[in-house]
């Protein structure tokens, strides 16, 4: 007993000290910085993520065609590898772990941020595909690490800017390897198993000192070992598997979650009314109101990003390998990314959690808060059933999201490595073997490390959107110009020129 109290002292300190760097980092400045960029692009490109959205939405089912459309997969693969990283755990657990510790008025600055971040999106797809790299084997690489060296080199050539692109490329390893990609994602995904199979811990393992559930242990192998026969067929195999997937576990959570909305509609205004007089502390106790402000955006905005990722840097990755010659038309098809993972899927579980009022129940936390709405939310439904829907949606949205930062991780190594293939599969297997250690982590720890190393990738990502707005604007005036030229008929329009 002492030993584990031991650990239990030392797990507890390394959290504190972690919350300290989160909220340091994700303090004034870097929420100030990314709306900023977001509301930048949004005014430059005239609320082209709100005009363009129908048309976006159209080329996001419709793939490019032409011998010119060079790229390893299709605008749909490439958009589903992207969605397969940002609709994960975090549209179910970080919505939660968002609401619990910044109140209902979290959920509003997750819905500003994403309607903003859409432009931000737009702008990462359009340079990824601008400024990407590929070789005589088809073989693409491309993402922020590349327009940050050959954009910003264009826009201020009297500096090198393959320092900053390097920094992105290491904490975009880190946050695929200790953040979003693994630890966060399994943890969640075996809370979700464990609550199902085993919720009174009935059947455990002394590990490290702590006692785990046997469902614990199991599921952590098994998500293992799956995850390593996917990541090691690369990006098509990824990409085929996500095109699958992601449309389903989509539809049946967003299924799941409009029945409960139904069903308990007269709640519905009164959870618009509570989350938008929560997001500006009118709810909050006298003199406090500022606090509760600044908390509600702190975790409203970290956590929106790390849902949908714009600003982050990480979709243009999968977005440079999209088989197509239009930057523009990639831009329109990442965008949607947000759109979906956000504005739809991202509110079915703030609003099931803010109706049923499931995220003011002490002692509850991550996968077991959105449980616990949902079993209230649908009394007509056995408890049983709803957590084990949960837990397929939880496991699906997880395992897709280790997938795709499996190969966001990769190409960032690639890149910081000069192109190592023995320095990439050394990574496969660290990635896995992070994979299994994650459930043996606890949730609050996962969830800040993940926040600390979006910040890092975040910083300059965004510091070369800021710069680059001005490339972004003119490529889409000229596509649109060409497409108007072209009455409308893309097949006919003139053919890109890179600029």
């Amino acid at each position: 007993m002492k030993k584990g109290r031991v650990v239990e002292q030392f797990f507890a300190t390394v959290n504190s000290i972690l919350v300290a760097i989160d909220d340091f980092i994700w303090g004034v400045p870097l929420m100030v910085l990314i709306l900023a960029g977001g509301i930048l692009l949004t005014v430059r490109l005239r609320g082209l993520q709100f005009a363009r959205l129908p048309r976006a939405l159209r080329y996001m089912m419709k793939n490019e065609k032409g011998e010119d459309a060079h790229g390893e997969v299709s605008s749909f693969g490439a958009l589903c590898t992207a969605l397969s990283a940002t609709i994960g755990t975090g549209n179910i657990v970080g919505v939660a772990t968002a609401i619990v510790a910044g109140g209902p008025g979290a959920m509003f600055w997750m819905w500003l941020a994403a309607l903003f971040g859409m432009a931000t999106k737009y702008s990462e797809g359009l340079l990824a595909v601008k400024y990407r790299s590929i070789d005589e084997d088809g073989h693409v690489l491309g993402g922020p690490f590349y327009y940050i060296e050959r954009g910003m080199k264009q826009r201020l050539p009297q500096i090198s800017w393959r320092w900053l692109a390097k920094i992105f490329a290491f904490f975009g390893m880190c946050v695929g390897l200790f953040g979003i990609g693994t630890f966060t994602q399994v943890n969640s995904i075996n809370s979700a198993i464990t609550g199902f199979f085993d919720p009174n811990m009935a059947h455990t393992v002394s590990l490290f000192g702590m006692e785990y559930s046997l469902a614990t242990v199991i599921g952590s192998l098994v998500v293992a070992i799956f995850v390593g026969l996917v990541v090691i067929g690369g990006l098509k195999r990824i990409s085929s598997v996500a095109q699958k997937v992601i449309p389903i576990m989509v539809v049946v959570y967003v299924g799941f979650s409009l029945v409960l909305i139904v069903v308990n509609i007269t709640a519905l205004p009164d959870a618009l009314v509570t989350i938008v007089e929560s997001a500006f502390g009118l709810r909050a106790a006298a003199g406090g109101a500022l606090g509760a402000i600044i908390i509600a955006m702190q975790k409203g905005i970290a956590r929106g990003i790390f849902s949908n990722e714009a600003g982050l840097g990480s979709a243009p990755i999968a977005a440079a390998a999209a088989q197509t010659k239009e930057p523009v038309r990639q831009g329109l098809v990442s965008m949607t990314g947000t759109f979906l993972d956000t504005i739809v899927v991202c509110s079915m579980t703030g609003l099931a959690l803010v109706m049923t009022g499931a995220y003011q129940i002490p002692g509850l936390e991550g996968a077991a808060v959105t449980t616990a709405a949902f079993q209230t939310g649908l009394p007509f439904i056995p408890g049983e059933a709803v957590s084990f829907v949960l837990m397929i949606c939880l496991a699906l949205f997880g395992f897709t999201t280790i997938l795709g930062w499996d190969y966001y991780g990769e190409r960032c190594l690639e890149y910081f490595s000069n192109g190592s293939k023995k320095a990439v599969k050394a990574y496969r297997w660290a990635y896995i073997a992070c994979v299994f250690a994650g459930p043996y982590m606890t949730v609050a720890a996962v969830w800040t490390i993940a926040d600390i190393f979006n910040a890092c990738m975040a910083i300059p990502n965004m510091i070369a959107l800021i710069v680059l707005s001005g490339v972004v604007v003119r490529e889409t005036k000229d596509f649109f110009k060409r497409l108007e030229e072209a009455n409308g008929d893309e097949e006919t329009m003139v053919p890109y020129k890179a600029q």
